[in-house]
């Protein structure tokens, strides 16, 4: 199925590719920058998928060093029983207008984004033509605080009192609609929404943009603010939630996740582009996976089938082995059973040696950021790789029978690498309904 979709993009973006490249309507540039700044792409190549930027708001506090720093040093964003962003202020980054016209999880993508673009040193219209550069923003729920409380008005002060604002606030796209207008991001835009797993497929949609040329780069990730009254009474009356407020993945006392909220944003570009312009590369995504358990809405199919055949369907994209893997950042939700689903399906692919490869669980340390979760430790694990370290699983104490791998307990570890080999690490996330997305992800020399 991946390679039938390489073809049709290949012949696809052929006409495309001639169109935009014999013309600068609405570009920006002139010829003459377009040929300093903005390589050609290969009819029928595979483009490699730099990563030149990384953002992100977490319970952990704002950047995405913070991040990185803070759960290598074993801190918990974890308060009363769920992650909040309690060092986000958003009149501290946004306007009154402007915060007033975005939802909670549109304001925390602005600030992730924001960083991120910062981070690549991109300027759309400066260093490519603006519709070159797109803009992919998930999402699980969207705006379901504006949706709670436009309808506490419509009840309470009728419909006339509902805000014009509502829909613009609360639809899945707004994020991504804001962030390309902010930025002037004139290149594809949408929203991806797929539970849990959203922000890993908006990754995947943007490395097949940039790696067969739809764009030259884009700016992807995904955020979350469902700490909600609505939300957070759905999901304990689904027994989705931990009644006990921890979060501790692969360890027996695990009872559901805690619910977090946040955003993380990166910018992908291809390699030979983000080189002409003197870009820093962080990395590279290499290949993604993807499948279906096509089992039950919310529960994961048993024994981990589907979860396995997405890993080897992402090392066999990136064009690497199970060899190759150095780290993995789990899914690792802190649930029954897909602690054991996910450990069941690493040992399927990885065999024997899935028990020298470190894996550990970001949301030991912030909880489950739902659609945000998936760039969020995206961006975890390229910093991770960067700096040769396993982060720590938070709060695991007691084992449990048939879940035991190395979950990296309690502190960070240094990844034993040999000299000379890439780095090489892979992040799950399976989401509700059943969808099923890992990334792999290599770390610059």
């Amino acid at each position: 199925m991946l390679r039938e979709c390489r073809e049709l993009a290949r012949h696809g973006k052929r006409s495309l590719r001639h169109a935009t490249s014999t013309s600068d309507h609405g570009t920006g540039l002139s010829e003459d920058q377009q040929s300093q700044t903005w390589p050609q792409p290969i009819a029928g190549e595979r483009r490699r998928v730099a990563i030149t930027g990384v953002g992100a708001v977490t319970p952990l506090g704002l950047g995405a060093r913070t991040l990185h720093e803070r759960w290598l040093a074993g801190v918990s964003g974890i308060v009363d029983g769920v992650g909040r962003c309690s060092e986000f202020d958003p009149r501290e980054h946004l306007s009154a207008k402007e915060a007033r016209r975005a939802d909670r999880f549109t304001q925390l993508a602005i600030v992730a984004a924001d960083e991120a673009l910062r981070d690549a040193g991109l300027v759309a219209g400066e260093h490519y033509p603006a519709d070159r550069v797109g803009c992919l923003i998930a999402t699980g729920i969207g705006g379901i605080a504006t949706i709670e409380q436009q309808h506490v008005v419509l009840m309470e002060r009728g419909a006339e009192r509902v805000s014009p604002l509502a829909v613009p606030l609360l639809m899945a796209n707004a994020a991504a609609g804001v962030i390309s207008m902010r930025h002037g991001l004139r290149g594809p835009s949408y929203a991806v929404a797929s539970a849990c797993a959203s922000g890993a497929h908006a990754l995947v949609c943007a490395h097949r943009m940039v790696a067969y040329g739809d764009a030259d780069a884009v700016v992807v990730g995904g955020s979350e603010a469902a700490l909600t009254s609505l939300a957070m009474a759905a999901f304990a009356a689904m027994e989705a939630t931990s009644r006990s407020g921890l979060s501790c993945p692969f360890d027996r006392r695990r009872d559901g996740f805690v619910l977090g909220e946040g955003a993380g944003v990166l910018v992908l570009e291809s390699e030979r582009a983000a080189r002409a312009r003197g870009a820093r590369i962080l990395g590279y995504l290499r290949g993604c996976g993807m499948t279906s358990d096509a089992h039950h809405l919310t529960a994961p199919e048993p024994g981990g089938r589907g979860a396995a055949r997405a890993i080897e369907l992402a090392l066999e994209d990136a064009g690497v082995t199970p060899e190759d893997v150095v780290y993995i950042n789990a899914h690792g939700t802190s649930t029954p059973l897909n602690d054991r689903t996910e450990t069941e399906a690493i040992k399927e692919v990885f065999g024997t040696r899935a028990w020298q490869v470190p894996v550990s669980s970001l949301k030991s340390a912030v909880g489950h950021l739902l659609g945000a979760a998936g760039a969020v430790e995206a961006i975890a694990l390229l910093l991770a790789l960067r700096d040769r370290v396993a982060p720590p699983t938070l709060n695991y104490e007691q084992p449990e029978e048939g879940l035991d791998l190395d979950y990296v307990p309690n502190a960070a570890k240094p990844l034993a690498v040999e000299g000379g080999r890439p780095l090489i690490g892979i992040s799950n996330s399976f989401g509700f309904g059943g969808h099923n997305a890992v990334l792999c992800i290599e770390a610059a020399a």
